[in-house]
C-alpha cells in the first residue's frame, strides 16, 4: 500500500455557514487544508497527467461546494468536502481541515479536522 499524499494548504475560500443567525446573514471566510492519499507509482512511472490525481480538479471542486454550501456546521461541510474527494478515481483517503477565523472570540482559530477513507 502507498503512502503518497496531495497536500493542498491554505485554501481560502467562503460559505454561509453557522447556527447563530447573524452567521446566516452572509459568507465567511473559511480555510482548508487537505491531505489526500493516492498512489503515485503509475503516474511517476509513464509521467502522464492521465494516471495522476488531478489535484488542481479537487482544489476548484473543494471550492466551489464549499461556496455553495449553506450547513449550520462544520462538520456538515466537511463530510460533504470528503465524500466529494473520495469519489476522485485514484483517491484513497483525505485529511480536511476547516479552520473558521470568525468563530474565535478569544482564540486566533477554531476549526474541525476529520480524515476519511474507502
Amino acid at each position: 500500500m502507498s503512502t503518497d499524499r496531495i497536500l493542498i494548504r491554505d485554501l481560502e475560500t467562503e460559505a454561509v455557514i453557522g447556527t447563530r443567525p447573524e452567521e446566516r446573514l452572509a459568507p465567511q471566510r473559511l480555510i482548508l487544508n487537505l491531505e489526500i492519499g493516492a498512489d503515485f507509482r503509475r503516474a511517476a512511472a509513464g509521467d502522464d497527467l492521465a494516471d495522476a490525481v488531478d489535484y488542481s480538479h479537487i482544489e476548484s471542486m473543494v471550492d466551489e461546494i464549499a461556496r455553495g454550501s449553506r450547513f449550520a456546521l462544520l462538520e456538515s461541510l466537511g463530510e460533504a468536502l470528503c465524500a466529494a474527494v473520495l469519489k476522485v478515481p485514484g483517491v484513497t483517503s483525505v485529511r480536511l481541515r476547516i479552520d473558521k477565523p470568525g468563530a474565535a472570540r478569544i482564540a486566533r482559530m477554531i476549526g474541525i479536522e476529520m480524515e476519511r477513507s474507502r
